[in-house]
């Protein structure tokens, strides 16, 4: 169903245990994942929501440029323009939706290409997909970087780590150093690096609070980002506290730009998954 969610135009999925999401016509953009009584992404309460601005927090779609790794606006156009809700279907398991963004004069100001672009939100108990598709409606090759902006939501930053990530290639992009990743990452100040993409699902370890990360090997890189407190103070669309709450895992393609030919279709996901604790072992 369409609803009015601060401000904006949103479609709501339920399912019958109490998980629910919204999603923003603005951007095909997740604004909110409650899953198991608590909210699992970082929405910022001092994002712009004017369905013009890009929304901070959430689930931005990144297309089709990856941040300035390109000649287009920073993270492409996608997140700034309105999204059509097209499909919405349930089954046993769960719900979905499709949006769709079709190029446009707004699009073609920025990049003469003919593609339509598919964003497909499933819901099921304690997991969230989400599959970019990108078909090309053109004569000529498409070519595009982009990301699942994920922004997650923690209790604590300087008590989060996140794990499956060791021994991947890792470029800092701070320093601009390159090595290795360590067997857990911690937070301890301004975080942004690009990985090799692992093979096995990545996790975030919040206190107690487990979070399963899985992405599709057709985004070869992983990017984990947090502003740390010096920049987070000086960015107008975050409290200055917001960097403690947040932590950004997405799926994503940087450097080496996809390929997709004339009438094909290129597609991308990545799941988030609460994981239950286990069960204490019963007294003999």
């Amino acid at each position: 169903m369409v609803e009015t969610y601060l401000g904006l135009p949103v479609c709501r999925l339920s399912l019958p245990c109490g998980d629910e999401l919204r999603v923003a016509l603005h951007g095909a953009h997740v604004v909110s994942w409650v899953s198991q009584g608590r909210e699992r992404l970082y929405l910022s309460p001092q994002s712009v929501m004017d369905g013009h601005a890009a929304i901070r927090g959430g689930v931005p779609v990144c297309f089709p440029q990856f941040n300035q790794c390109g000649n287009l606006p920073k993270h492409g156009f996608a997140r700034n323009l309105p999204w059509t809700a097209k499909i919405t279907e349930s089954s046993a398991e769960g719900v979905s939706l499709t949006l769709v963004l079709t190029d446009s004069v707004a699009t073609r100001t920025h990049w003469p290409q003919a593609f339509e672009a598919h964003v497909v939100i499933e819901l099921t108990p304690r997991s969230l997909l989400l599959t970019l598709k990108v078909l090309n409606r053109d004569t000529q090759p498409l070519e595009m970087t982009g990301a699942l902006h994920s922004y997650l939501a923690v209790d604590d930053i300087a008590q989060t780590r996140l794990c499956g990530l060791q021994g991947q290639a890792e470029w800092n992009a701070l320093t601009d150093e390159h090595s290795q990743a360590a067997a857990e990452l911690h937070f301890d100040g301004e975080f942004d690096r690009v990985y090799a993409a692992a093979a096995r699902p990545l996790l975030l370890q919040d206190g107690t609070n487990r979070l399963q990360i899985e992405q599709s090997q057709t985004w070869l890189n992983s990017v984990v980002w947090n502003p740390g407190a010096a920049l987070c103070e000086r960015m107008a669309d975050m409290p200055a506290d917001g960097y403690k709450h947040m932590l950004c895992v997405e799926a994503a393609q940087v450097d080496a730009p996809v390929k997709v030919l004339p009438q094909a279709t290129w597609q991308g996901w990545q799941r988030l998954t609460v994981l239950q604790d286990p069960r204490p072992q019963e007294r003999t």
